[in-house]
């Protein structure tokens, strides 16, 4: 007798994981272009934040480190693209790539000493960055205009057409949000995300297999950096109008919170908690006072029964599922 393990085989071409998801959230956007525009508004934010928490993703979830500044990079994509749009006139799509740009130069500037520390000491170094950036923006009024902001930021558009409605841009938001989650996806099935990994898993087994530590951490910060001033300059752009409170605490809390619940370290995952986060409130305003309590009780109870979030559950999903071992 002999034994033999029969393997799955995954199917020619994309997975039905991969498809289903991006059906889900075609099917929400579709609801939303049908619903008000301020349903639309509300997805909106969330797609806006679904590219913030993919950014986010790449460096705490793939590479196991921990930023708490990240809101730094999208007070610059924001700040930057408002000010060269109303104030120079700039393309969007053109001061969209410029800012980016300007905070990818940011990153590796900041990046290099920094990433040098770890656990709490790099965990306070990033939310210092955040603290400093945000207070610059209050207190540089001739440049920010401080608590006043910036408004009359013109929405989306490309070669002089602006996409004027809410859903128009909504169409947009979906599709950059559903390339940039591909983007790091592809990324993290490379030779170098798998790098990232072997950092994430033992920085001295990485180091033992000649990964050159400081630089792919510095490469990875980077790459999240992108992320965050990309959601900067499209959430201006969106709301057409941006002030410091956008890029406070709040920003950094709500952003653990979406990356946490949807599930750190897989590729769905920023999608569905930017989702939930920024719709169940919504859902939930009925219940008035309740609402904050309400709220409350649902994130805890998922992060209880499901601690790596709602995309780990098809992790489980699939190992149940797993074909057994046959024995001839």
């Amino acid at each position: 007798m002999t034994s033999h393990a029969i393997t799955s085989i995954d199917p020619p071409g994309i997975r039905w994981q991969t498809i289903l998801p991006v059906v889900a959230v075609l099917v929400l956007a579709g609801l939303g272009l049908l619903s008000s525009d301020y349903i639309v508004t509300v997805l909106g934010f969330a797609f806006i934040y679904t590219v913030f928490c993919t950014g986010l993703n790449f460096f705490m979830g793939y590479t196991g480190q921990a930023s708490f500044g990240q809101s730094a990079f999208a007070a610059i994509g924001g700040y930057g693209s408002a000010i060269l749009c109303t104030d120079y006139g700039w393309e969007p799509l053109l001061a969209l790539v410029a800012t980016m740009a300007i905070s990818g130069v940011a990153a590796v500037i900041v990046g290099y000493p920094t990433l040098r520390l770890r656990g709490h000491y790099l965990a306070m170094a990033t939310f210092a960055l955040g603290l400093i950036v945000y207070e610059i923006t209050i207190e540089w009024t001739s440049l920010t205009q401080g608590y006043m902001g910036y408004s009359g930021v013109p929405p989306l558009g490309l070669a002089g057409y602006e996409l004027a409605s809410v859903k128009q841009q909504l169409i947009v938001l979906v599709v950059l949000a559903l390339f940039g989650v591909v983007v790091a996806s592809r990324l993290r099935q490379s030779r170098f995300g798998r790098a990232l990994a072997s950092i994430a898993g033992s920085e001295q087994a990485a180091l033992a297999l000649g990964v050159n530590i400081a630089r792919y951490k510095l490469i990875a910060f980077v790459i999240a950096a992108l992320y965050a001033s990309a959601a900067g300059s499209l959430f201006a752009r969106f709301i057409g109008f941006i002030s410091p409170e956008v890029f406070g605490t709040t920003m950094v809390v709500q952003s653990f919170a979406m990356l946490y619940l949807g599930g750190i370290g897989t590729m769905w995952g920023p999608v569905l908690g930017a989702v939930i986060v920024s719709v169940l409130p919504e859902a939930l305003r009925g219940l008035n006072e309740m609402q904050d309590i309400a709220y409350t009780a649902i994130l805890i109870f998922i992060l209880i029964f499901a601690p790596r979030g709602l995309a780990g559950l098809a992790g489980l999903f699939r190992r149940r599922r797993r074909p057994l071992q046959e024995v001839a």
